[in-house]
Protein backbone atom coordinates (compact mmCIF):
# COMPACT_ATOMS: atom_id res chain seq x y z
CA UNK A 1 0.00 0.00 0.00
CA UNK A 2 1.77 3.41 -1.16
CA UNK A 3 1.30 6.20 1.39
CA UNK A 4 -1.49 7.56 -0.57
CA UNK A 5 -3.75 4.44 -0.21
CA UNK A 6 -3.48 5.15 3.71
CA UNK A 7 -6.56 3.93 5.15
CA UNK A 8 -9.35 5.82 5.87
CA UNK A 9 -12.91 5.55 7.01
CA UNK A 10 -15.38 7.37 4.38
CA UNK A 11 -17.51 8.22 6.86
CA UNK A 12 -15.69 10.86 8.80
CA UNK A 13 -12.74 10.88 5.87
CA UNK A 14 -15.21 13.03 3.50
CA UNK A 15 -15.96 15.42 6.65
CA UNK A 16 -14.55 17.80 5.00
CA UNK A 17 -16.37 18.22 2.04
CA UNK A 18 -18.82 20.35 4.41
CA UNK A 19 -16.34 22.85 3.74
CA UNK A 20 -18.26 25.08 1.92
CA UNK A 21 -21.25 27.94 3.21
CA UNK A 22 -23.47 30.34 2.10
CA UNK A 23 -20.92 32.97 2.84
CA UNK A 24 -17.66 31.74 2.36
CA UNK A 25 -15.33 31.16 -0.52
CA UNK A 26 -15.20 27.41 -1.56
CA UNK A 27 -11.37 26.89 -2.83
CA UNK A 28 -10.93 24.33 -5.16
CA UNK A 29 -7.76 23.21 -7.26
CA UNK A 30 -6.46 19.79 -8.42
CA UNK A 31 -2.61 18.20 -8.86
CA UNK A 32 -2.90 15.72 -12.16
CA UNK A 33 -0.05 13.66 -12.73
CA UNK A 34 0.81 13.83 -16.20
CA UNK A 35 2.28 10.52 -16.75
CA UNK A 36 -1.04 8.67 -16.07
CA UNK A 37 -3.37 8.08 -19.11
CA UNK A 38 -6.61 8.59 -17.95
CA UNK A 39 -8.25 7.78 -21.53
CA UNK A 40 -8.08 3.77 -20.07
CA UNK A 41 -9.79 4.85 -16.85
CA UNK A 42 -13.22 2.99 -17.19
CA UNK A 43 -13.78 1.63 -13.63
CA UNK A 44 -13.26 2.59 -9.94
CA UNK A 45 -13.56 1.01 -6.67
CA UNK A 46 -13.69 2.30 -3.13
CA UNK A 47 -10.16 1.80 -0.94
CA UNK A 48 -11.22 -0.13 2.25
CA UNK A 49 -12.55 1.88 4.86
CA UNK A 50 -11.87 1.93 8.36
CA UNK A 51 -11.76 4.73 11.07
CA UNK A 52 -10.41 7.98 10.60
CA UNK A 53 -10.76 10.76 12.57
CA UNK A 54 -11.82 14.31 10.86
CA UNK A 55 -10.35 16.42 13.98
CA UNK A 56 -14.48 17.14 14.82
CA UNK A 57 -16.44 14.50 16.66
CA UNK A 58 -19.66 15.92 14.91
CA UNK A 59 -18.65 14.62 11.99
CA UNK A 60 -16.48 11.28 12.96
CA UNK A 61 -19.95 10.52 14.98
CA UNK A 62 -22.17 10.99 11.75
CA UNK A 63 -22.43 8.31 9.51
CA UNK A 64 -24.97 9.90 7.35
CA UNK A 65 -22.18 12.22 6.43
CA UNK A 66 -19.98 9.83 4.89
CA UNK A 67 -22.39 7.77 2.98
CA UNK A 68 -23.66 11.51 1.54
CA UNK A 69 -19.90 11.96 0.31
CA UNK A 70 -19.65 8.66 -1.38
CA UNK A 71 -22.63 8.48 -2.91
CA UNK A 72 -22.37 12.25 -4.39
CA UNK A 73 -18.59 11.02 -5.94
CA UNK A 74 -20.37 7.84 -7.15
CA UNK A 75 -22.68 9.89 -8.84
CA UNK A 76 -19.91 12.13 -10.07
CA UNK A 77 -18.00 10.06 -11.46
CA UNK A 78 -21.11 7.78 -13.09
CA UNK A 79 -21.49 10.86 -15.23
CA UNK A 80 -18.30 10.82 -16.19
CA UNK A 81 -18.53 7.13 -17.71
CA UNK A 82 -16.62 5.20 -14.65
CA UNK A 83 -17.92 1.88 -13.34
CA UNK A 84 -18.00 1.03 -9.36
CA UNK A 85 -16.66 -2.06 -8.83
CA UNK A 86 -15.88 -4.11 -6.14
CA UNK A 87 -13.65 -6.33 -8.22
CA UNK A 88 -9.95 -5.83 -7.78
CA UNK A 89 -9.43 -5.50 -11.53
CA UNK A 90 -10.75 -1.87 -11.17
CA UNK A 91 -8.46 1.15 -12.86
CA UNK A 92 -8.60 3.28 -9.90
CA UNK A 93 -8.66 3.10 -6.33
CA UNK A 94 -10.85 6.11 -4.65
CA UNK A 95 -9.34 7.40 -1.37
CA UNK A 96 -10.36 10.51 0.62
CA UNK A 97 -8.43 12.34 3.22
CA UNK A 98 -10.33 15.36 5.11
CA UNK A 99 -9.72 17.44 7.50
CA UNK A 100 -11.12 19.95 10.06
CA UNK A 101 -9.54 22.73 12.30
CA UNK A 102 -10.46 25.88 13.78
CA UNK A 103 -9.34 29.22 12.40
CA UNK A 104 -8.75 32.52 13.96
CA UNK A 105 -9.18 35.92 13.00
CA UNK A 106 -7.71 38.69 14.50
CA UNK A 107 -9.36 41.38 12.25
CA UNK A 108 -5.86 42.61 12.15
CA UNK A 109 -6.48 43.87 8.27
CA UNK A 110 -9.43 45.71 10.54
CA UNK A 111 -7.89 47.33 12.76
CA UNK A 112 -5.34 49.06 10.28
CA UNK A 113 -7.85 49.82 7.54
CA UNK A 114 -9.62 51.67 10.16
CA UNK A 115 -12.39 50.04 10.45
CA UNK A 116 -12.45 49.39 14.20
CA UNK A 117 -9.68 50.20 17.28
CA UNK A 118 -8.52 47.69 19.77
CA UNK A 119 -11.35 48.27 21.59
CA UNK A 120 -14.02 47.14 19.43
CA UNK A 121 -11.91 44.61 16.68
CA UNK A 122 -12.55 40.99 18.42
CA UNK A 123 -10.92 37.82 17.44
CA UNK A 124 -13.46 35.52 14.87
CA UNK A 125 -13.00 31.54 15.74
CA UNK A 126 -14.82 29.58 13.11
CA UNK A 127 -14.64 26.22 11.73
CA UNK A 128 -12.62 25.29 8.79
CA UNK A 129 -12.49 21.77 6.36
CA UNK A 130 -10.96 20.13 3.59
CA UNK A 131 -11.88 17.29 1.32
CA UNK A 132 -9.75 15.77 -0.76
CA UNK A 133 -10.05 13.41 -3.11
CA UNK A 134 -7.53 10.86 -4.69
CA UNK A 135 -7.46 8.56 -7.87
CA UNK A 136 -5.02 6.10 -7.43
CA UNK A 137 -3.85 3.97 -10.49
CA UNK A 138 -4.14 0.58 -9.15
CA UNK A 139 -1.74 -0.54 -11.92
CA UNK A 140 0.99 1.66 -11.06
CA UNK A 141 0.16 2.16 -7.04
CA UNK A 142 0.61 6.01 -7.92
CA UNK A 143 -1.14 8.87 -7.29
CA UNK A 144 -3.14 10.43 -10.83
CA UNK A 145 -5.42 12.59 -9.40
CA UNK A 146 -5.83 14.54 -6.71
CA UNK A 147 -8.52 17.42 -6.32
CA UNK A 148 -9.52 19.11 -3.36
CA UNK A 149 -11.63 21.93 -1.62
CA UNK A 150 -11.17 23.87 1.29
CA UNK A 151 -13.38 26.81 3.12
CA UNK A 152 -15.26 27.79 6.33
CA UNK A 153 -17.77 25.64 6.89
CA UNK A 154 -19.74 27.09 10.17
CA UNK A 155 -23.55 26.12 10.43
CA UNK A 156 -23.48 23.12 7.55
CA UNK A 157 -23.00 20.43 10.05
CA UNK A 158 -26.15 21.21 12.40
CA UNK A 159 -28.69 21.81 9.38
CA UNK A 160 -29.35 18.39 7.51
CA UNK A 161 -30.43 19.45 4.42
CA UNK A 162 -27.57 22.40 4.23
CA UNK A 163 -25.03 19.77 4.77
CA UNK A 164 -26.54 17.27 1.84
CA UNK A 165 -26.53 20.17 -0.58
CA UNK A 166 -23.36 21.23 0.52
CA UNK A 167 -21.58 17.97 -0.32
CA UNK A 168 -23.15 17.48 -3.78
CA UNK A 169 -22.14 20.71 -4.72
CA UNK A 170 -18.72 20.64 -2.77
CA UNK A 171 -17.97 17.05 -4.54
CA UNK A 172 -18.88 17.88 -8.14
CA UNK A 173 -16.99 21.40 -8.08
CA UNK A 174 -14.26 19.16 -7.02
CA UNK A 175 -14.58 16.50 -9.63
CA UNK A 176 -15.77 18.97 -12.47
CA UNK A 177 -11.46 19.13 -12.69
CA UNK A 178 -11.01 15.63 -13.22
CA UNK A 179 -9.34 15.57 -16.91
CA UNK A 180 -11.83 13.10 -19.62
CA UNK A 181 -11.87 9.56 -19.21
CA UNK A 182 -12.62 6.77 -21.30
CA UNK A 183 -16.44 6.54 -22.50
CA UNK A 184 -18.01 2.98 -23.60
Amino acid sequence: MTRWMRSGGLAAALAAAFVVSACATLRVSSYLDRQADFSRYRSYTWERSEAFATGDARLDNNRFFGERVQAAVDREMRQRGLEKTEAAGADVTIHIHTRVAQRLDTTARDRQDGRCDAADCWPLVYDTGTLVIDLIDTRTHALAWRGWAESAFDGVIDNQQWMEKTIDKTVAKILARLPTTATR
